[in-house]
């Protein structure tokens, strides 16, 4: 009752609560494509990479969206850059490109007069979000929800088989990176909830939960996003009433519905296989 008192007399909470809810969705939502073509290490790839650019927002005194922004599309067309024209191969580029931007953003954090904000978007702490970054998080993740209704049938197509897509014309390599675009935009979202530490815990737990449950993109988006927004104010109860840290605590409710579909899923859960195994073999003696 601690936290619906909360709801109703704190603004920070109110705020606080539709800023991690909206990131759950948005994080949900694109989480099934990462899943789906087996990015995940690219979703950590630029959830880490954005950390120069919001060193920088942040000394010279803008908004750390435009920052994180620019070096996360960098980011993505660097790795494509260095895989492409090179013998290296796609998850050795990204380590290389993403451990560089990292250990940048690392320096320029010691050349800040205060490393104290910094450390929030590291970690998180969306009960510190102002009303700004909440319209913000509001308006990315307007324009990403937007963006995959309306180029749904592309990415469908270009995630499960991507012959089929160039046989069609679809511009696989513009598509990815859209996606790779509308992945940056949803770190940016994600750095006052669950820190650019943790954001892709956010953008893979999820959308893996569902993944146990469905066999369908449209199931698997809505199933996603709902799990994302359960997580978050999950996490946010227990942040507020337990005074824990914010972002760990959403990802710890994730990783908990994820625990619950990965034991009682119906058809890919261990526990209904080990039941159905069990029948068998007393089915076989009997």
């Amino acid at each position: 009752m601690k936290f619906v008192y909360g709801l109703m007399d704190y603004a920070f909470l109110q705020k606080a609560l539709v800023t991690s809810v909206m990131v759950g969705i948005i994080c949900g939502v694109i989480g099934c494509f990462i899943v789906l073509r087996g990015m995940a290490l690219m979703g950590d790839a630029i959830s880490h990479a954005v950390l120069p650019g919001v060193a920088l927002s942040y000394m010279i005194g803008v908004n750390f969206f435009f920052g994180a922004v620019v070096t996360g599309v960098l980011t993505a067309m660097g790795i494509g850059y260095v895989s492409q024209n090179s013998r290296i191969k796609n998850d050795s580029a990204i380590g290389i490109i993403f451990t560089a931007f990292f250990a940048a953003g690392i320096i320029l954090i010691t050349f800040a007069r205060s490393s104290t904000d910094l450390y929030h978007i590291l970690f998180g702490n969306v009960l510190a979000v102002r009303l700004s970054d909440m319209w913000i998080t509001f308006a990315i993740g307007f324009f990403i929800l937007t963006a995959i209704y309306v180029f749904y049938k592309e990415l469908l197509v270009s995630s499960f088989d991507p012959v089929m897509s160039a046989a069609y014309g679809l511009p696989n390599r513009l598509i990815h990176y859209f996606l790779m675009t509308l992945l940056t935009l949803v770190t940016v979202a994600s750095l006052q909830t669950v820190g650019i530490i943790l954001v892709v815990a956010m953008l893979i737990t999820p959308a893996s939960t569902a993944y146990l449950l469905t066999n369908k993109l449209w199931k698997m988006i809505f199933l996603s996003a709902t799990f994302g927004a359960v997580s978050a104010v999950i996490g946010l109860f227990f942040s507020f009433q337990f005074n824990l840290a914010s972002g760990a605590a959403i990802v710890l409710a994730s990783v908990c519905l994820f625990a619950l579909a990965f034991s009682f899923s119906p058809k890919q859960g261990v526990v209904w296989r080990a039941l159905l195994a069990r029948r068998k073999r007393a089915s076989l003696r009997a």
